[in-house]
């Protein structure tokens, strides 16, 4: 799968380049890779780098969690096992984990797999797993007990992949406990954090995505590659099944095959797929959701390369944009930011004008703004295709100039503040909600 890039007719940003370069390296920062669901590779992060520290085989695990991140870890597969939860990505992580690898910690060769099982089946009884009393919605602690005694601690917070204290015994390695509740994710880092306190607006990113220099946009081209291989895995019946069988019943649709085909990598990711795909914003769904509906609807369509490349910038940024509004963990589905990114993306392919595709985001908002997270599982997959057709339905709108009321639910006259409104519902409106889907979850008489 290959990109030409035209080099002719390039346009470039009325704005200067260091600005240029603060929202390039915001998209690096979040369209990462990632391997299985970002809340069990969290966990599973934490717990290596707590082992590394520790330097032997620890007799007790103890994981303190957001319930944010509990809830998103208890019924998702983890990739290679076949098994779904924390209990086995913990044991991966003691057994043969490797903090430098990230998010990717939990890919392994089939026979590092087998010896984590065997160590879960003989040491299940030394983890202790629940939920930490705290506000911050991104949060893993965990502590480890050597034989001897020893001890070590590591926590993360505010971001997948951020490490925010470390201990051995009673030497305190790293300590950036004084920034835990705030939004910015680099307080350890000054110049990194000034990157990413900008400020973006819809202007901002529909300017960037259209007029960038393609250079500064050409290492999207991995996130297509990525995202389709796990869509491929999926197709071939995975999870729910939800985009095998739509692509059965697509019978030559493009709309129902850019769904069926997008929504399988979800299908495979939610069941364990051992593939590494790019996430958005600490979420593999929403990376798979940003990249591939633009791709695929560009290339049925017959769009050119630097069109599509154009369109998946504006899908991942519109939808970073959005989410930090919302917060990176909340009861509000990502599905919502994400395909509200793709129906910016979709509006931007059919011909549409900036003013359009602040009609499409409006309609999005006031379409599926209370879909609510209950968790990574397999039936992602479902509220990903419910997004996506309705980011089809609402581009279509908006490329015919129809747009929701200004006084219809959550929209405003202006762009940014309706999707500031939407954000204030996801951050703090749902506080009570994320917490009553905690209580049903964990007290299912059925489960």
């Amino acid at each position: 799968m290959h990109f030409k890039l035209s080099r002719t007719n390039i346009l470039y940003l009325s704005m200067d380049k260091e600005l240029r370069e603060q929202i390039s390296d915001i998209m690096r920062h979040e369209v990462v890779p990632a391997t299985g669901c970002t809340e069990p590779g969290a966990v599973a992060l934490c717990v290596a780098k707590a082992v590394e520290m520790l330097g032997e085989e620890p007799v007790h695990v103890v994981l303190r969690l957001s319930k944010n991140v509990f809830k998103n870890a208890m019924g998702v597969g983890i990739p290679g096992t076949g098994m779904i939860g924390l209990p086995i990505a913990v044991a991966m992580a003691v057994v043969h984990g490797d903090s430098k690898r990230g998010l990717e910690v939990l890919t392994m060769p089939e026979e590092q797999v087998a010896d984590a099982k065997c160590w879960l089946a003989n040491h299940a009884d030394v983890i202790d797993i629940s939920v930490k009393d705290t506000s911050d919605k991104l949060y893993i602690e965990c502590s480890v007990e050597g034989g001897d005694g020893t001890m070590a601690m590591a926590v993360i917070a505010k971001r997948h992949t951020n490490f925010i204290f470390l201990k051995k015994d009673d030497r305190v390695l790293l300590d950036h406990k004084q920034g835990l509740f705030q939004e910015q994710d680099n307080d350890d880092d000054p110049a990194e954090d000034n990157k990413q306190r900008l400020e973006l607006t819809a202007r901002m990113v529909y300017d960037y995505a259209t007029m960038a220099p393609l250079d500064e946009l050409e290492w999207l081209k991995e996130t297509v590659v990525y995202n389709d291989a796990a869509s491929e895995c999926g197709l071939v019946g995975m999870g729910l099944h939800t985009g095998q069988i739509l692509m059965e019943q697509a019978r030559g649709d493009m709309v129902h095959t850019v769904v069926a085909r997008t929504v399988a990598a979800s299908d495979a990711r939610m069941d364990g797929c051992t593939k590494p795909v790019y996430s958005n914003s600490g979420s593999g769904n929403q990376g798979i959701c940003c990249t591939l509906p633009t791709y695929y609807y560009g290339t049925l369509k017959g769009c050119s390369d630097e069109q599509i490349l154009r369109a998946l910038t504006m899908s991942h940024l519109m939808s970073i944009y959005i989410k930090r509004g919302i917060g990176r963990l909340s009861a509000l589905c990502g599905i919502v930011n994400a395909t509200m990114g793709v129906s910016a993306a979709l509006t931007y392919l059919e011909g549409g004008t900036f003013e359009q595709t602040g009609y499409a985001l409006k309609n999005m908002i006031n379409t599926i703004a209370g879909m609510v997270c209950d968790g990574a599982k397999p039936s992602c997959a479902l509220k990903m295709s419910v997004g996506l057709y309705s980011a089809f339905v609402c581009s279509e709108l908006a490329v015919h100039s129809r747009v929701v009321d200004n006084t219809d639910g959550l929209s405003e006259a202006d762009l940014d503040c309706s999707i500031r409104n939407l954000g204030r519902l996801g951050k703090d409106g749902m506080n009570q909600t994320d917490d009553m889907i905690l209580d049903i979850m964990t007290h299912k008489r059925n489960a």
